[in-house]
């Protein structure tokens, strides 16, 4: 049992939409991001995921609408639900995602971008 330096974990990767884990709370785990541009529309069926911003805007893009989640703020996407997150501008954002390790990353959906592995750092 060790604090974590989020800031100083951010600073030890630098891909784009590839998750590293921090921390697993009994069968949840707390992965960082960063992301920048757009990622792919997916849902999970038996899963919520709960996404921080850190740094930056993130746009939460779901069929009806969208929401933006400003730094400091949090959004849920409840199970089930279709979203597709992204940035504007070139912006890179930086998350902190709260999820079950059971949660796939792109859902069922399989992209470019779908990564299989969350690298512990």
């Amino acid at each position: 049992m060790k604090a974590i330096n989020i800031k100083d974990k951010h600073l030890l990767f630098n891909e784009k939409w590839h998750p590293h884990r921090i921390a697993t709370v009994d069968n949840m785990q707390v992965l960082l991001a960063k992301v920048k541009g757009e990622f792919v529309w997916h849902s999970h069926e038996d899963e919520d995921e709960l996404f921080q911003v850190l740094k930056g805007t993130l746009y939460m893009q779901f069929r009806d609408r969208t929401e933006v989640v400003k730094e400091g703020e949090l959004i849920v996407v409840p199970k089930g639900v279709e979203h597709n997150p992204y940035t504007k501008n070139d912006e890179e954002v930086h998350l902190l995602l709260f999820e079950k390790l059971s949660t796939a990353h792109t859902g069922k959906v399989k992209a470019e971008r779908t990564q299989t592995i969350y690298p512990e750092i």
